[in-house]
């Protein structure tokens, strides 16, 4: 995940402020210069970098300890402060037309993913409930209108396409054809080039100053580093961008340079791309972010994620079965299908407070839970409802349908066992109603003595 090396950094300067029963003035100005260094390794234009630390010092140095907080947690609170404020303050909405549709161009350098993210928020308004419509304005890259129809496609979002002709011809169309039926939203997805250049610029206006557009969101790449805020720079002073969309912030990227461009630009970070799935796009909000680079997590994104990806349904017939002790390991399956679908669990666990710093990365395998869905997925269908038929021969079987050893069947097995002792003991005579309902922790740190 993005900002992992910036927040590591930070801690580390933390840590030395927490060792020091009170703070001096030169305590907090070390600090702050250890965290300047952090942001700048980070990306993060140096004269952002500089201002922040100033104003950190500034406050720290200058304001009353709170008798709740000790000397070193006022400082984080308020570079916690501080961050929050860099990135934005407060989460930034989507521009509504008070006439529908609204029109959002999509615009940014080609590879920044555009397209891909066009599908991606046009997704996300399908499931609340609009009726989007992608548009392919862009004529010049290669395949660029059979890319959209594709992900248009696999979104379920139809996408309107006129072939190569004027791209500000195909705008104008698209945006009278979803007022002829009924479309609430129109995603112009532009052309890009590889850097930014006159042609480009001058084509965008012409769109803008034809279809005029409600929302002009730039797409920007988080791993482009310092470019990034150049990019920003002149998309902005061109266009007048609404707001920025981050994309591969799930990567080994630095990620300070989108700090930057929110920065400079003065336009807030609406959207982040956080996979590759259609469905990997947040709402980006400023204040749990900060948390999360201190370290602090981020339970409510946690919660707001398994809400949307987790079903509900099967959440109270699994509930059902757990009191009446019938879990076998199609529930069991069924559970690794649904964490899957919130996400890595790398990223689960970084929005837990704490946890991600004593979690090993170098402990966690995503590949675990596609290996023991492999086994049950190897077993046959009475198997999985009676998991006590299962005898050597079989275990042989097992295993050699899903390219396993049978260690590997046993230890699933072992771990399976051990969770229906847990639900057993839980729906106890002593057991009060509430305890029942409480679903017990699943060991993904060493599941079943698979490494993770």
């Amino acid at each position: 995940m993005a900002f992992e090396g910036l927040s590591d950094k930070l801690e580390a300067a933390f840590k030395k402020l927490r060792s020091k029963g009170s703070l001096t003035e030169s305590d907090v100005k070390e600090a702050m210069r250890e965290v300047r260094l952090a942001l700048l390794e980070a990306d993060v234009n140096y004269k952002v970098a500089r201002d922040f630390t100033k104003t950190v010092t500034d406050r720290a140095v200058g304001e009353k300890v709170m008798e709740s907080l000790t000397p070193s947690q006022m400082v984080i609170k308020i570079v916690n402060e501080e961050l929050t404020n860099l990135m934005g303050g407060t989460k930034a909405r989507l521009s509504v037309a008070n006439h529908p549709p609204t029109i959002v161009m999509m615009c940014g350098l080609q590879g920044s993913g555009k397209t891909t993210h066009s599908a991606k928020l046009a997704l996300m308004l399908k499931n609340q409930g609009h009726r989007p419509l992608l548009v392919a304005c862009d004529v010049y890259r290669p395949a660029a209108i059979k890319q959209l129809q594709v992900v248009g496609e696999k979104a379920g979002v139809p996408v309107f396409e006129m072939g190569q002709i004027n791209p500000v011809d195909i705008a104008k169309e698209a945006v009278k054809m979803a007022k002829d039926h009924g479309y609430d939203y129109v995603f112009l997805d532009t052309a890009g080039r590889l850097h930014v250049d006159e042609e480009l610029m001058n084509e965008l206006k012409n769109i803008k100053s034809e279809v005029h557009p409600h929302e002009i969101m730039l797409v920007v790449d988080a791993m482009t580093g310092q470019d990034a805020v150049n990019v920003a720079t002149s998309f902005n002073d061109a266009l007048g961008i609404d707001g920025l969309l981050l994309t591969k912030l799930d990567g080994d990227t630095r990620g300070g340079a989108a700090l930057s461009a929110r920065a400079v630009t003065g336009k807030p970070i609406k959207f982040v791309g956080t996979g590759e799935k259609l469905e990997d796009l947040d709402v980006f909000h400023p204040d749990r972010m900060a948390s999360r680079i201190l370290g602090m997590g981020d339970m409510l994104s946690l919660i707001e994620r398994a809400e949307q990806e987790l079903d509900e349904k099967k959440a109270k017939e699994l509930e059902e079965k757990l009191l009446r002790n019938k879990f076998d390991l199609n529930d069991l399956l069924d559970q690794f299908n649904q964490i899957k679908k919130m996400g890595s669990l790398k990223d689960m666990l970084g929005m837990i407070p704490g946890l991600n710093k004593k979690v090993n990365e170098a402990d966690i395998d995503e590949r675990q839970i596609d290996k023991m869905q492999a086994i049950i997925l190897s077993m046959t269908p009475r198997e999985r409802e009676k998991p006590d038929i299962i005898n050597p021969s079989r275990k042989k079987r097992i295993a050699a349908g899903c390219g396993m050893q049978v260690e590997d069947v046993n230890r699933l097995l072992s771990q399976y066992r051990q969770m229906q002792k847990l639900f057993k003991q839980m729906n106890g005579k002593g057991g009060s109603k509430r305890r029942r309902r409480r679903m017990p922790p699943m060991n993904f740190g060493n599941m079943g003595g698979f490494p993770m």
